[in-house]
Parts: C-alpha cells; structure tokens; sequence
C-alpha cells in the first residue's frame, strides 16, 4: 500500500498556506512546512498556525537563491541556514529539519557545499531529501495527475508541493481524495531513504549531494 508524506517548500505565503492548512485540517493530515527565512520575516504568524495545528516547521534557507553548493563565499552557505533557524525560533522541530534548495528539485551535488554540511552537522540538524517532485510550480493546472504517478509508484513517498501563488494549490484537496480514493495513506514521518543525515549524524555519505566548490 502507498504511503504519502507530504511537504510544502517556499513559504509561507498570506493567500496560500491559510488554505493548504485549511485543506490539511479537513483531511486531518499533518505535513511539514519548509519555510523561507526573508518569508519569515513578514509572515511568522502562519508558520505558527501550521506549528499550533500539529504540522512540522522545517528549513529551507533564507533566500532561496542559489542552490549551497554553488556558493563559494565563506560564511554564505551558513548563514543561509543560520538566519532561517533563528526566525524558527521555539517553532523548531527536536530534530532541526532542513531541506536544501534543489533548482527545480535534481538531487546532485549542487544542494550542498562542505561548509553547509560542516554545520548542519554541528549544530544537529536533520538534512530532509525528497523522492517525488511534481513540479506543481511549472504547471500549476497538470501537476495531479504526475503526483499521483509518482506516489503510486513506489511503496513511501516524500511529495516535494510549494505553497506558493501559482494556482497549484487550489487543487490539493482534490489530489489528496484521488490518492484516498486509490488506498493511499498519509503520514507525516520522513521514508528513511529521504534522510541523509539525522540529527548531525552521517545516515549515507553525503558526496553525492555536496559540491566542493570554492573561491
């Protein structure tokens, strides 16, 4: 049987996430939230509403402007990392998750740089990959119907959505009762696959995901 652990990238956003969490609550689904630092800064109030409904509240940078891996200034990668974590604050999950910046979700060695990886293992933090991308951000009307092929492909997925105002999420609750309808579950743990490092510690290596780019 197909299980769906779902996560939203890139907010939070005042026309967007109120009305995934609105849907989320219907469903009586939790997910967890990947939140921008510079959206922080302006919208804290709804990461805190996904927080107090049960939902976990994740990293996912602070500008979101370049993958880690390319960036070659010292300090830069960290403090990308660093800003969001402080805005978090008290809204931090135990396990200090964290999703680095893909550029359109390719898992390579651009999501990380040696120094990204040196302090998300020093400071404890668990790295948060993904196995299903939809790209509901590219084609906010088609994205379902690729979700629902890459969740029922596999046995447990981690579905990579953004709350974002493309027009995408106006169809999450119809792409959460088409899986339903089909015999998926969801949850809100991570596959274990999705979890390179947990907590500061090496699970797999991360080569595969880290650039060794420098000045």
């Amino acid at each position: 049987m197909a299980t769906i652990t779902l996560s939203f990238d890139n907010g939070p956003e005042p026309d967007v996430t109120p009305r995934v969490l609105d849907t989320l609550r219907h469903r009586n689904i939790k997910a967890t939230f990947f939140v921008l630092g510079r959206k922080l800064v302006h919208h804290r109030d709804l990461a805190a509403r996904a927080h107090d409904e049960g939902h976990w509240i994740g990293n996912h940078t602070f500008n979101h402007e370049r993958p880690l891996g390319l960036i070659t200034e010292p300090g830069a990668a960290s403090d990308e990392i660093a800003r969001t974590e402080a805005l978090i604050g008290d809204l931090a999950h135990e396990y200090r998750y964290f999703r680095p910046y893909g550029g359109g979700g390719v898992l390579d060695n651009r999501l990380l740089n040696r120094e990204a990886c040196a302090h998300l293992g020093r400071h404890g933090y668990t790295i948060v990959l993904w196995n299903a991308i939809p790209e509901d951000w590219r084609d906010p009307e088609g994205w379902m119907s690729r979700a629902l092929e890459q969740c029922f492909a596999q046995d447990e997925t981690l579905l990579v959505l953004h709350d974002l105002p493309t027009g995408a999420m106006a169809h999450l609750d119809r792409f959460i009762a088409a899986a339903e309808d089909r015999g998926a579950t969801f949850r809100q743990e991570f596959p274990a696959s999705c979890l390179p490092m947990i907590r500061g510690e090496g699970v797999v290596s991360l080569d595969p995901y880290t650039s060794d780019a420098r000045d």
